[in-house]
């Protein structure tokens, strides 16, 4: 039988780690800014062209590489961090498998600019699937540029399976974002098509998380510091009342490496346990720093999950350090079992000096001598008996025997209703048709039996099928504010409000300005408070990130369920007969009155036979 196995070509090899490596462009982003930070650079630049399918760029001022050094980088397994197994275990550095390059340049069009600080001259390599085009001596600035055009152009379903620009540009800013909080003495920039996103010069690490996500962003923030032998934790958590919805401000750094992690996110979790709404999730910046042996960051393709040593003293310092944070601020209420309240200085004593108090001592009281009158400073007396005294109680005696009391004369405030629940005679009709059960449930009686509506829910169908009818028809009222609402977001999610703008003045929304951080309202639609306008889109953000549209999403669709979802009266909601019959009619005069906008269902129906069986 003839040898089946075979080696595999080397640009199918490539192909296959690229698999692993390049997912989209952000991880394009990752693997240049990350070889960049490497090379010792304290100014990187960041250019992407249609979000990153056209052209991701890295320009750098690192140290540059040799004539043989860039033509080695895109090599497989070619790398300058590690010489032996052992050193996998003692990584400081970013990269370190060297199959980035050789990844990217199998999917795409790269083309390399680098020069050394003592060379006159750099080197220019154009590489398209694997394949070097040219290798030229250029004129180039100290540093390394390097462009990466039409990715996956020579794997079309690949390309396919790529999202609109809108979410894979989230992406970008996302990785970008990883790689720009890990590292503040680095200035950063980001131009998209043209026009600058970031602009971040080398800072500290509060500051450069206030550049990236807004001004309003310092006041949210809690330091937190701890240094043990095993850990040392540096960083910030966002105060419980700023708490969001989605999990985007979350960030782990491990040895100035970005990672997930379930298991140490429940520690934050656990810190803030009882301090958090419902459904919300705490913001946090933190650096952990341990040692590099007892960590494995070489179990994932995409080096952003780790595995520790010991994850169970990591989890038990974690949630202390944060705890300890929000009590010290005082964010959180603590005791100390150790401090006594009574023996606290008053304000108003506190830089006064003690003194002795004076005992006084009256020399002349006699105990059993009878007192006629108060005298000193006393400024109340007892008044005198009166001589008469027992002239006022003449006449009781005689009233209490003479008087008799006749009890048919007592009348109750409200008689008692003693008529019988078995007298049919007696039985009434009720006046109206429906109930509410535990706030909850409206029931409403029907020919066949009963129907239980779910009063939270329902609300829901009727709302979205009255901002879809709005938007659709683009017939939204507004009600103007006496003031401009002013508010404050990242600008990852200022631009998701600009893709939406269109849809929300369709719904009554009117906006003043949209820039930088700053969302200016000063139209709501008819019937929202404007307590409700930021939890509205606070929600309507959430969504987006977490259902991640693509190209054939509907904006108005999403828009119109998300606000339906905020608007809706909640359970717990006690509802007045005239509210109760509104929605039970509201909702069966909708399309789809069985099911929610995300298709769960709003009421059933019992039958008398169903309700018999239960008495059988």
């Amino acid at each position: 039988m003839a040898d089946i196995i075979q080696l595999l070509p080397d640009h199918v090899a490539n192909q296959i780690a690229a698999g692993e490596v390049v997912q989209r462009p952000a991880s394009v982003v990752k693997e240049l800014l990350e070889n960049a930070i490497d090379a010792g650079a304290d100014s990187i630049k960041l250019i992407v062209k249609d979000a990153g399918k056209t052209l991701v760029q890295v320009i750098d001022n690192g140290k540059g590489m040799s004539h043989t050094d860039a033509r080695l980088s895109f090599e497989r397994h070619a790398t300058s961090k590690i010489r032996n197994a052992e050193d996998l275990f003692q990584l400081n550095t970013k990269g370190f498998r060297g199959e980035a390059l050789a990844s990217i340049a199998a999917i795409a069009h790269v083309e390399l600019k680098t020069k050394q600080v003592d060379d006159e001259v750099g080197n220019a390599i154009v590489i398209e699937g694997s394949e070097v085009a040219s290798h030229d001596i250029v004129v180039t600035p100290t540093g390394t540029s390097v462009s990466v055009k039409n990715l996956f152009f020579n794997i079309p379903a690949r390309r396919n399976f790529l999202k609109s620009d809108t979410v894979e540009l989230r992406h970008v800013i996302d990785e970008f974002h990883r790689v720009a909080l890990a590292h503040p003495n680095i200035a950063f920039a980001m131009y998209n098509n043209g026009s600058e996103s970031f602009n971040l010069p080398a800072s500290n690490y509060r500051q450069r998380i206030v550049n990236i996500f807004g001004t309003k962003t310092n006041e949210k923030l809690v330091p937190v510091e701890e240094d043990t032998e095993v850990i040392k934790i540096s960083g910030f958590v966002g105060k419980p009342e700023f708490a969001k919805k989605t999990r985007g401000e979350q960030y782990f750094f491990v040895n100035n490496r970005f990672i997930k992690s379930a298991y140490l996110n429940h520690a934050i979790s656990s810190a803030f346990e009882g301090l958090l709404k419902p459904g919300t999730h705490a913001s946090y910046f933190l650096n952990l720093w341990v040692d590099p042996q007892t960590i494995d960051i070489n179990i994932h393709p995409t080096k952003t999950e780790i595995k520790f040593d010991d994850e169970h003293t990591l989890y038990a310092i974690l949630r202390s350090a944060v705890k300890h944070s929000l009590g010290q601020f005082n964010i959180a209420p603590v005791l100390d079992f150790d401090r006594d309240p009574e023996l606290d200085t008053p304000y108003s004593y506190k830089n006064n000096s003690v003194s002795i108090p004076k005992v006084e001592v009256d020399s002349n009281f006699n105990p059993f001598q009878e007192e006629k009158k108060f005298s000193g400073k006393q400024t109340t007396a007892f008044k005198p008996t009166p001589n008469n005294w027992d002239s006022l109680y003449v006449g009781l005696e005689s009233k209490s025997n003479d008087t008799v009391v006749d009890f048919s004369e007592v009348h109750f405030e409200s008689e008692e209703q003693t008529a019988s629940v078995f007298e049919v005679d007696n039985l009434v009709e009720p006046s109206h048709s429906t109930y509410q059960i535990h706030n909850k449930y409206i029931v409403s009686a029907i020919k066949s039996g009963m129907l239980l509506i779910d009063q939270h829910r329902a609300h829901q169908r009727v709302l979205y099928e009255e901002f879809l009818k709005t938007m659709t028809t683009k017939e939204g009222i507004s009600q103007q504010l006496l003031f401009p609402l002013q508010l404050h977001f990242s600008s990852k999610d200022i631009a998701i409000v600009k893709h939406l703008k269109v849809d929300l003045e369709h719904t009554g929304f009117v906006f003043a300005a949209i820039e930088d951080d700053l969302v200016s309202v000063t139209g709501v639609p008819v019937g929202i408070p404007e307590s409700e306008v930021s939890i509205i889109l606070e929600q309507l953000i959430s969504d987006v990130e977490q259902e991640v549209p693509d190209t054939n999403f509907s904006a108005t669709d999403l828009l119109a369920k998300s606000m339906a979802k905020s608007l809706a009266i909640k359970t717990g909601q006690a509802l007045k007969k005239d509210e109760q019959e509104h929605i039970v009619n509201k909702l069966f005069a909708c399309k789809e009155p069985h099911v929610t906008p995300t298709n769960k269902t709003t009421f059933i129906t019992m039958s008398v036979d169903e309700l018999d069986k239960k008495f059988i």
